[in-house]
């Protein structure tokens, strides 16, 4: 019998978009249109131009000639940037979708969670939702009645279990999706990026059981971005980048791989990347950051030893009574390593800047190599004023620190540290 879990196989998706959007219409104007119809189609014909949908659409192909295999037991993690195509392809390995060419065979019934309330009706209550879905996954009313309990426990949802789900809040469906994904037995568990609106307990509740699944040799599809979680849950990982399959292997390669697409080296982060990472509600006071090296070009690939000027172009007009700065720097996995700030030595900003240059100089990080990327904040004594989050920051690349020309992996820590040994006898 074959191991395989999951056979993908030339996979591709397309949409069409960009259609005009058409009036409701009445009686009369369908009449209309199809008596003139072919009037204008000839006329158009004739000019050369395209009719219909032709002329009206834009075919775009959110996954393209995409192959793989997934083994029964394999936890993999797909990893990607927004609109690559992971959710795309998880929709068509659940038969939620078709896909536009090639084919996804999978060994195994299958338990999604792609978005909250995925698979529940909402006029049905919590209790008749979980015995609808263990018989769409094909178990019998004696099985779905071992796992109820469980169920209810996990989603901590035992006084609304006969509560019409349309009642329920995002975070009570949220819950009660993934106890039902992840109880009734499947053998195959897709799990995307749905556990980002959870609570940090949620979460880790979440990816305990993941394990746990994993644990019992069935199969998980975990998308997130969560780099720690994947590296923590998931043996193998895929990067999908606009909608093909990029690179797969040992997760730990993937992860470093991607976070080092995703740097673009020697450029100034600007307002439109900026843009992007900034928090909701900021007011938009950080125009610019560079990274420096020691003869002052721009660089973001530095070694331990070298020293990192960090360059923030900032603009506010009103007064800021306390004005500072933070800058947080995280490593590959979205851990902090450490934070700086100008409050930390007592340095105050200008109340009012219409052109401030901040520049924070580390010496030397002695980090351990691998991706770093930054969260800079501008704010007063009171509130945060301007946020930026997950901005791209700088590569360690390895250095022969000690001379014996040992080079210490990204997995082992996160400083490097001189220490002195002695051995006596």
């Amino acid at each position: 019998m074959s191991n395989l879990a999951l056979r993908v196989e030339g996979l591709g998706k397309m949409y069409r978009i960009g259609g005009k959007q058409e009036r409701y219409a009445t009686l009369r104007d369908t009449l209309t249109d199809a008596v003139a119809a072919p009037f204008r189609r000839g006329r158009s014909l004739l000019r050369g131009e395209a009719y219909g949908a032709a002329g009206l659409k834009e075919e775009i192909w959110a996954l393209k000639d995409v192959s793989f295999e997934i083994k029964h037991g394999e936890v993999v993690g797909i990893i990607g940037r927004n609109g690559a195509g992971k959710s795309t392809l998880l929709k068509i390995l659940s038969r939620i979708t078709e896909p536009t060419e090639g084919y996804a065979d999978v060994y195994g019934r299958v338990g999604s969670l792609l978005e909250v309330g995925t698979g529940f009706h909402p006029e049905l209550t919590g209790r008749e939702n979980i015995y609808l879905n263990g018989a769409i996954l094909g178990m019998s009313r004696a099985e779905i009645d071992r796992k109820f309990d469980e169920i209810v426990a996990f989603a901590e949802i035992e006084k609304f279990i006969d509560t019409p789900v349309k009642h329920y809040s995002s975070g009570m469906g949220l819950r009660l999706g993934f106890a039902v994904a992840a109880h009734l037995e499947p053998e195959i568990l897709v799990v995307d990026e749905v556990l980002a609106v959870g609570d940090a307990q949620f979460q880790k509740k979440c990816l305990g059981k993941m394990g746990e699944v994993a644990g019992e040799g069935r199969t998980v599809l975990f998308v997130s971005h969560n780099m720690a979680a994947v590296q923590n849950l998931c043996m193998r990982a895929i990067i999908l980048q606009h909608g093909k399959l990029e690179c797969e292997g040992m997760t730990e390669v993937v992860i470093e791989r991607y976070l080092r697409n995703v740097e673009n080296a020697g450029n100034v982060l600007g307002l439109s990347e900026i843009s992007e990472c900034r928090k909701p509600g900021s007011v938009p006071v950080i125009q610019y950051v560079r990274l420096l090296n020691e003869k002052g070009q721009l660089c973001s690939e530095f070694l331990p030893s070298q020293r990192i000027t960090i360059e923030l172009g900032l603009r506010y007009h009103t007064e800021v009574n306390g004005a500072y700065v933070g800058i947080g720097v995280n490593d590959w996995l979205g851990r902090r390593v450490f934070t700086v700030t100008t409050q930390f030595q007592g340095f105050e900003l200008p109340k009012f800047g219409e052109n401030v240059i901040v520049t924070c100089c580390l010496p030397e990080t002695n980090l351990f190599p691998g991706s770093y990327r930054l969260k800079i904040v501008f704010g007063s004594r009171v509130k945060d004023i301007d946020t930026i989050t997950d901005l791209r920051g700088f590569t360690i690349l390895p250095e022969d620190i000690y001379a014996t020309g040992q080079f210490p992996r990204a997995d082992q820590g996160i400083f490097l540290v001189h220490p002195q040994w002695c051995v006596t006898e």
